[in-house]
């Protein structure tokens, strides 16, 4: 995926790709030789949208690439969907307002392969050259806190448990000079993090807490929370199989959050950046936690257990209680949380809760910039009913009888853990794409992190804020 992009280089040959919609096709063609016309005529080529074409020269070589974009929503990342359909070979895109960082990211996107576990391809991948006024070093940051992201969702559970997730957060922090503190076990309960390990005590792999800094302490704090449930059998209330299948995902709240800070500290922005993941698995035994438990929390919030399959919003609950300790000028959780979001956004486009409006709609506009789709949802105060507990301060799901609202409920539980922050906001993602996309292949994926990584950098700068 990092070698899906080239820097500009006058010397080397490359073959165009002109990037045309219906309008721009006649125009395009008549600059072009009349054989490229005529091929194109003769295979029906129209400029729809994904259309690729690639034209011969007379000995068989490419001479050019047709790329069509008409009717799509996003033009300049619907070019993600080259990388898989160019042959090998080095190519430039040709287009008025197509070439730039966009193209170049979203072809980069669009060539991750996750091989782990095949042999890889010994067919030859197609390359973008990128244009000199694109910041390439910059592009080449975002791509590889993504494929982080995606490298970790797509792992499964039996190579990725809370220890090897603790050691990927200590391994990208240290090759930025940042440190790592892991709190295991029986130690979550002398340190006060009650809730972790009751979640991820039935497990044959101890619980643990990450958290980790880079930054000078004197900027402003930024910190991030991330759900790492490494995988989720739902506890004794046990999903059904069909529900377990993509149950490895459950921790994409904490790849997410490891991208992210990965971008902030490759970009160098001037904050103290804090990640911490509470990293558990969900498993079934004689001392698995039971519906009807009542926990303690961090916080000093007692908490009902209505359901073990809502275990995620309770390690998050003990995490944004350490985070939110230390009055972080920006909070943010991300968490794969609830299927309510699903029912109510779909995959493509995860919720975000805040009080803060300015922060909601900054991000909003960002969102939409960098094509990062965010819809936000209200954290609307009167269903803090819906949480009431007859026994406990409050129940961890929605008593109502109804399940209205799952995602908003699930939100406004974890409000329940933040006083402190300057700006608080909460995000549940997929981190999954069920089918391939331009840019987005099936599979494991960052969502948000663009988004915030572009409102984070505009904040506050650095050696490659644009």
């Amino acid at each position: 995926m990092r070698h899906a992009l080239a820097a500009f280089e006058s010397s080397l040959p490359t073959v165009p790709v002109h990037v045309v919609d219906k309008q721009s096709l006649a125009e395009t063609l008549a600059d072009l030789p009349a054989s490229v016309g005529g091929f194109a005529k003769a295979s029906g080529f129209e400029a729809a949208v994904g259309q690729v074409l690639v034209v011969p020269d007379a000995d068989g070589a490419i001479a050019t690439v047709l790329f069509g974009v008409a009717n799509a929503t996003d033009p300049g990342f619907a070019l993600g969907d080259l990388a898989r359909k160019l042959p090998g070979g080095t190519f430039r895109i040709v287009g008025a307002g197509i070439a730039g960082e966009a193209a170049a990211l979203a072809f980069a996107l669009d060539s991750y392969r996750f091989e782990r576990y095949r042999k890889p391809s010994d067919k030859a991948r197609p390359v973008l050259m990128v244009e000199p006024d694109v910041d390439l070093d910059a592009v080449l940051g975002i791509v590889a806190g993504v494929q982080i992201a995606r490298d970790l969702v797509n792992t499964p559970a039996n190579d990725l448990g809370p220890e090897e997730l603790a050691t990927a957060a200590i391994t990208l922090f240290g090759t930025y000079g940042g440190s790592s503190r892991v709190v295991e076990g029986e130690a979550l309960l002398e340190e006060g993090f009650p809730m972790i390990h009751a979640v991820g005590r039935a497990s044959t792999r101890a619980p643990r807490l990450i958290d980790a800094t880079w930054g000078d302490e004197m900027d402003p704090k930024v910190t991030l929370v991330g759900k790492g449930v490494i995988f989720d059998t739902g506890g004794l209330d046990i999903k059904p199989a069909s529900a377990m299948t993509l149950m490895k995902k459950d921790m994409g709240g904490a790849a997410n959050v490891l991208a992210l800070a990965a971008m902030v500290m490759d970009a160098e922005l001037p904050v103290r950046l804090r990640v911490i993941i509470p990293a558990v698995e969900n498993a079934i035994s004689g001392n698995a936690f039971r519906p009807g438990d009542i926990l303690p929390s961090r916080k000093g919030i007692t908490v009902e257990i209505g359901n073990t399959d809502a275990e995620g919003r309770l390690v998050l609950a003990d995490a944004l209680a350490l985070a939110d300790e230390e009055e972080p000028e920006i909070l943010l959780d991300m968490a794969t949380l609830t299927g309510a979001a699903r029912v109510a956004l779909g995959p493509e486009l995860p919720p975000f809760y805040t009080d803060d409006e300015d922060f909601a709609s900054d991000l909003a506009a960002r969102a939409l910039k960098v094509s990062d789709p965010l819809w936000r949802l209200p954290l609307w105060r009167p269903y803090e009913s819906y949480l009431e507990s007859r026994v406990a301060d409050i129940n961890h799901i929605n008593t109502s009888g109804a399940g209205f609202a799952g995602s908003v409920t699930a939100a406004l539980f974890l409000a329940r853990f933040v006083e402190k922050a300057k700006t608080w906001a909460h995000f549940d993602i997929y981190a999954w794409n069920p089918s391939d996309r331009p840019a987005r292949p099936a599979g494991g994926e960052a969502q948000a992190v663009r988004a915030l990584f572009d409102l984070l950098k505009e904040r506050y700068g650095g050696s490659q804020a644009a």
